[in-house]
């Protein structure tokens, strides 16, 4: 869809490629603190809403193209942007929405630095805050370590295999699915 000011929106969302995430961390705990966020699962769920800006890229590159007269076709029939949006466009784009979706799975599953900072309490630790549970400063669980990381692994891998078409079709970014 075309819209004033949408370049300069994109260039701007790009840039933020260029900053780390370590950067704005203290800014966000700042902020996560005065909204009563701390121990709480929301800084964790509620930023993956807002948007990855690689995932925006990635969406963005694959639904152009999608060729134009797809849409037309649909707006002289007499459908609206949103169902050009609900019925022809996002069906097409499942590949890459599964692709992101693998991704943004994979990046909150393994996680390690979210669940540091805002949480507290080991009773709602992530599995990788549990992982280093195993290992402290003069002894090592080994067998017990390996066994959850097998463990853990297990849903990352039945994930891959559930959404495998989508995913290598969607890393590929064809502009039409079959």
């Amino acid at each position: 869809m075309q819209w004033k000011g949408r370049e300069l929106f994109f260039n701007l969302m790009l840039s933020s490629l260029m900053i780390r995430a370590i950067v704005i961390l203290i800014p966000q705990y700042l902020l996560f603190h005065s909204f009563g966020w701390i121990n709480t699962y929301y800084p964790l769920i509620v930023p993956a809403f807002a948007g990855n800006a690689f995932f925006i890229f990635m969406l963005r590159q694959f639904f152009r193209r999608i060729p134009e007269e797809i849409s037309d076709a649909a707006r002289i029939d007499g459908a609206g942007e949103l169902r050009i949006l609900t019925h022809i466009i996002a069906p097409m784009a499942r590949p890459a929405i599964a692709t992101v979706g693998v991704f943004s799975f994979l990046g909150a599953w393994n996680d390690f630095l979210g669940p540091l900072v805002y949480l507290n309490s080991e009773n709602k630790y992530t599995l990788a805050l549990g992982l280093n549970m195993f290992v402290s400063l003069y002894s090592q669980k080994w067998p017990y370590l390996m066994a959850a990381v097998v463990m853990t692994v297990v849903p990352v891998i039945v994930l891959f295999f559930l959404f495998q078409k989508s995913f290598l079709r969607g890393i590929t970014l064809t502009g039409i699915s079959r």
